[in-house]
């Protein structure tokens, strides 16, 4: 059985669904949730928030976060949500925006006086709260360090089994290129010990 935090529209439930596993998605936006439910019916969609998990301690052989932990403020009350609704021996499945990435946030990309695209980190060690936007659509994020994120779980007693940061394959090469000089994300998976 699986939860997915930050389920959005549900995406990531589907996918598992299509491979024989119960899921549970939550998300605090209503307007997700309820999209979530028009395209999987048979889904199990719940209003909540990460920090605030209702669901028996241990229930979960994988818990998901994929691009949700930038979104949550309180990270510690998350993590330890999260961490409780695994069984031993369970999984924690996160994908997440790299710390370099977000320490450029809001202004990223820049043209330097050469005319060469720069991207511009600054303020890495310091934990903020920054405004982005794409599309008309604005959101705040959390940049926190990389060390953030990894002594909070060790503190936990979970276990690193991978952490990784894909590299692109097909799509538009100048975008491929731009994501080879400053990687997006990074995909970790832990495990919670048993005992």
């Amino acid at each position: 059985m699986a939860l997915d935090v930050g389920c959005g529209e549900g995406g990531f439930c589907r996918l598992l669904r299509q491979q024989g596993i119960t899921t549970v998605g939550i998300d605090p936006t209503e307007m997700l949730i309820a999209r979530a439910r028009v395209l999987d019916p048979g889904g199990d969609y719940r209003i909540g928030r990460a920090e605030a998990i209702d669901i028996a301690d241990g229930a979960f052989d994988l818990v998901v976060s994929y691009l949700s932990l930038i979104d949550i403020a309180d990270l510690d009350s998350a993590a330890a949500k999260m961490i409780a609704a695994l069984r031993p021996g369970g999984t924690l499945l996160i994908a997440n925006l790299n710390s370099f990435s977000t320490a450029g946030q809001p202004e990223g990309w820049t043209e330097g006086e050469d005319g060469k695209a720069r991207y511009a980190i600054d303020n890495y060690l310091e934990e903020r709260a920054i405004w982005v936007g794409w599309r008309g659509i604005h959101i705040q994020n959390w940049h926190r360090p990389l060390s953030r994120y990894m002594t909070l779980f060790l503190n936990h007693g979970l276990q690193l089994c991978h952490f990784s940061e894909p590299a692109p394959t097909g799509g538009d090469p100048e975008t491929a290129a731009r994501y080879r000089r400053v990687p997006y994300f990074h995909i970790m998976e832990w495990q919670k010990p048993f005992g």
